[in-house]
């Protein structure tokens, strides 16, 4: 099916003129019908009914037309894509620490595969900075914690479920269940990142006679890991920052029933309607981490 018969159908309805469809196309009058008259063949449907210079739609071309306006609209989406991938030569990526260490890595190489002549510049920084840089277009792109802005797309990318670990040889790491009270008793390395996803955690301490006893509070998921890691205490960690570690034996996760289930939430940021390409391609690469 010809799609320029498609787009001179689409602008026909929609200037309700054939002479002002053709000035939009920079065609003739009779250019664009002869245009109409071939779609109408591919058909095998007539889609106008005329009465001299005057035309209403036929009940075939009222049912055609949402179907030619999606083709019209996913024609130009396409178009719009292939020449981005040729045009963009750097994508700017804002991102907080961990999602600089434990999320790009994972799916900077699938991207670098879409766009292999593409060069990256990566920022580290606090939420609230990347979404600045956002909407000042000094990076293209943000993945930060869960957000939201008038003037930004933003898109859930990644939630992380937040879990208790303790080193191998804590008497934690044989346990079945904890109970909160019994983490409570235990020195605590306790990963603060400000958050919404850890107030949540913060009001599940607070339903204890007691609170606990933080002996060390940090900014940093790799300081908390490593504390934790050399026996120093038990912490509350996202899963994905110590995939590695669980996987070597090094640290061990610790069943608490009571605490349910607990995320860190990953937010894809852009300027509003911009980068609808690159960011459905980034939400399909999410689903790889």
């Amino acid at each position: 099916m010809n799609i320029d018969n498609i787009e001179a159908f689409v602008h026909v309805i929609h200037f309700n003129s054939f002479n002002k469809a053709a000035d939009a196309l920079f065609l003739s009058q009779p250019s664009v019908t002869a245009r109409i008259q071939s779609l109408e063949r591919e058909l095998d449907a007539k889609l106008f009914e005329r009465m001299g210079k005057q035309f209403t739609l036929t009940e075939k071309g009222k049912l055609f037309l949402p179907y030619a306006q999606q083709i019209l609209q996913s024609y130009k989406k396409g178009k719009q894509q292939i020449k981005y991938q040729k045009t963009m030569q750097e994508l700017r990526i804002g991102c907080t620490v961990s999602v600089s260490n434990y999320i790009l890595p994972i799916i900077v190489p699938s991207l670098k595969q879409h766009y292999p002549d593409l060069r990256f510049k990566l920022v580290t920084a606090p939420s609230e900075t990347v979404v600045k840089l956002v909407q000042d277009k000094d990076i293209d792109i943000g993945l930060v914690r869960n957000i939201t802005h008038p003037l930004l797309d933003s898109f859930l990318f990644y939630e992380d479920e937040i879990g208790l670990y303790a080193n191998a040889e804590h008497p934690f790491a044989t346990k079945t269940d904890v109970s909160m009270e019994d983490v409570r008793q235990e020195p605590l390395v306790f990963f603060e990142c400000g958050s919404i996803d850890w107030m949540r955690l913060h009001r599940m301490f607070e339903t204890l006679d007691r609170p606990p006893v933080i002996d060390y509070e940090v900014d940093n998921q790799e300081t908390a890991k490593k504390l934790v890691q050399a026996g120093m205490g038990i912490g509350f960690l996202p899963k994905l920052c110590v995939r590695e570690e669980v996987k070597s034996g090094l640290l061990v996760p610790v069943p608490v029933k009571s605490l349910g289930i607990q995320t860190l939430r990953t937010n894809l940021i852009a300027l509003k309607g911009e980068q609808p390409g690159l960011t459905r391609l980034l939400l399909e690469l999410s689903k790889k981490i």
